[in-house]
């Protein structure tokens, strides 16, 4: 005999079964209106009822030119509900947003593209716009570097979210450039060097806060007598006056320990002599040099990008007057200088 159960039993052992099986639910939570040219923005896709366990594939069409900037999206869970949140970034004219596939337990979805206009963003001269727009930026340090007697490097290591820092460029800046962009979620992180005038004690800019919809200005100092912290690296240290004052130093200080010993025979003296002797011999001793490449590019900063000042004419052994990373920076004819990479020295 079969066994009868009460039908509120079974209606309650139909919808718990059909919970289990149920498949999500998907759709565009947030789409922005408008961007401008050169503006990083988020796009989220909501799934409604997904199983934790569960990891969808999502798949842009391969054949539209606009991709996300990463592959993968940033997942937040809301109990059973998730986002899953794209970057991309917005070039000029309207954004195309390609067709956004989804597999998942077997059957696949599509989310249709849609079309986002797109904004030029004006920005008065006063305002000195650095070509970053971002919701928020910040500049995390700051060193100043020699690089010549007459002008400083200047380096950033920035933050900012939602930014395109790869496009940053001061105004009046003439040599300058971005290295190290780094994408995790929607915070970018980046270094920016340039070379501004050893007179210059400060300078300003702004990014373009989208959220705010205004320009933000950051102020950085260029001095030295304003850092509490520079980097210890020398960009020239042959051409630095601080290098020519510790000559005299080391050499003020050789007579005075040479006359002391002299007038008391104190050995303690000889000593010291001894090692300011040593010290001002390496500052005099000649400089290393490198054999370089013929048509070998001399660049006028120790960056990627950085513009060419000259091309070397013929292979020459030249004194290396400084090493930064994979670059050395030597002195070409009286008065030259400029860096070299560490490929275009000569093969034996």
């Amino acid at each position: 005999m079969i066994p009868r159960f009460p039908g509120w039993i079974l209606l309650w052992l139909f919808a718990w079964t059909a919970g289990i099986h149920a498949q999500a639910e998907y759709r565009y939570s947030y789409v922005p209106k408008q961007v401008y040219t050169g503006q990083v923005f988020p796009l989220s896709v909501l799934a409604v009822g997904t199983d934790p366990s569960n990891s969808p594939t999502f798949r842009f069409d391969p054949k539209s030119p606009l991709q996300p900037l990463k592959g993968k999206p940033i997942r937040v869970a809301n109990g059973r509900d998730a986002f899953y949140t794209f970057y991309f970034k917005a070039g000029k004219g309207q954004v195309k947003l390609p067709d956004l596939y989804i597999q998942e337990e077997g059957r696949t979805l599509r989310l249709p593209g849609n079309i986002i206009p797109v904004a030029t963003l004006d920005a008065p001269p006063e305002e000195r716009f650095c070509r970053v727009i971002a919701s928020d930026f910040k500049i995390r340090t700051s060193q100043v570097s020699t690089f010549d007697d007459h002008n400083n490097l200047i380096y950033l290591n920035l933050e900012a979210h939602e930014a395109n820092l790869e496009d940053m460029q001061i105004p009046g800046i003439v040599e300058g450039g971005v290295e190290k962009v780094s994408r995790r979620g929607s915070q970018t992180t980046a270094e920016y060097y340039f070379v501004i005038p050893a007179n210059v004690g400060q300078i300003r800019f702004s990014y373009y806060n989208h959220i705010k919809r205004q320009f933000v200005p950051l102020t950085v100092s260029t001095s030295y007598r304003d850092k509490q912290v520079t980097t210890q690296e020398d960009l020239n240290p042959r051409d630095s006056s601080f290098t020519q004052f510790k000559k005299y130093t080391f050499g003020a200080l050789s007579l005075f320990f040479l006359l002391m010993f002299i007038g008391s025979r104190d050995f303690f003296y000889l000593v010291l002599l001894t090692l300011t002797l040593i010290t001002l011999f390496t500052l005099y001793s000649p400089l290393k040099t490198v054999c370089v490449r013929e048509g070998t590019p001399l660049y006028i900063l120790p960056i990627p990008g950085s513009t060419v000042g000259m091309r070397i004419d013929k292979a020459s052994d030249l004194p290396t007057l400084h090493r930064y990373k994979h670059y050395y920076k030597v002195e070409y004819g009286h008065g030259i200088t400029g860096w070299i990479k560490d490929e275009d020295l000569c093969k034996d």
